[in-house]
């Protein structure tokens, strides 16, 4: 018989909260404000994000070690690629984002009645991570936030998913995980031996090797009908 769940863990980016600009969009303005074309698309950065994580020190470090390999490897010099970073990051400021539409009520609605105890696990820096969770109102409604690549590795390491099942006092068979990435949430949530939800943000598809035990269409599903 398959334990009831009494914790969920949520991902923040793109599951609970999204930028107001593409990474795209905020990339070619840096490449314009250093006075460089273009020299990577804002995909091999998030390509490349988490294998950064746990050498950085922070989010502005991460970028510059990134952005600085990826021009090197586009013909250009180290300092010019830190130079786009820069830029970058002055435009990609966390209190950017906004909630994801159902977000609010979800989190609400599955608080409501106690039956769950709720946590994040986010993969990102802890300054950068918090600031969004206070632009969007967040901030109070987590009984723990694990800040994955800096408290533990990254997802889907299976040690951020630990931390925090540890801090809400229960165990993996009695906790799912609700994120947007295969790669990253549904596979963490099962190398930690929790059940997962995703919700997709874009075209990626299931496949037999990362296949999560729910997919739902929005948060909003969730809130309305939890699948478990």
């Amino acid at each position: 018989m398959t334990a009831p769940i009494d914790a969920i863990c949520f991902d923040l980016d793109d599951t609970l909260c999204t930028y107001r600009r593409s990474p795209q969009s905020v990339l070619e303005i840096a490449f314009e404000d250093v006075g460089v074309s273009p020299l990577f698309p804002a995909s091999e950065y998030y390509d490349r994000f988490e294998a950064y994580l746990e050498e950085s020190t922070d989010v502005v470090d991460l970028r510059e070690r990134c952005f600085g390999d990826l021009a090197v490897e586009a013909g250009a010099d180290r300092a010019t690629g830190e130079a786009v970073a820069r830029a970058y990051t002055a435009e990609r400021v966390p209190h950017d984002v906004e909630l994801l539409a159902g977000a609010r009520e979800t989190i609400d609605r599955l608080a409501e009645d106690g039956e769950y105890r709720l946590a994040l696990v986010t993969n990102g820096s802890p300054e950068m991570q918090r600031r969004k969770l206070e632009t969007v109102g967040l901030e109070d409604d987590f009984e723990t936030v694990v800040y994955a690549g800096y408290d533990a590795p990254a997802k889907p390491a299976p040690e951020p998913f630990e931390l925090a099942l540890e801090a809400l006092e229960t165990t993996p068979d009695r906790a799912v995980h609700v994120g947007n990435s295969l790669s990253s949430d549904v596979a963490g949530a099962r190398a930690a031996g929790l059940r997962s939800v995703w919700i997709p943000d874009d075209e990626e598809a299931a496949t037999p090797d990362l296949k999560p035990d729910w997919a739902l269409e929005s948060l909003s599903e969730l809130a309305a009908s939890p699948p478990w």
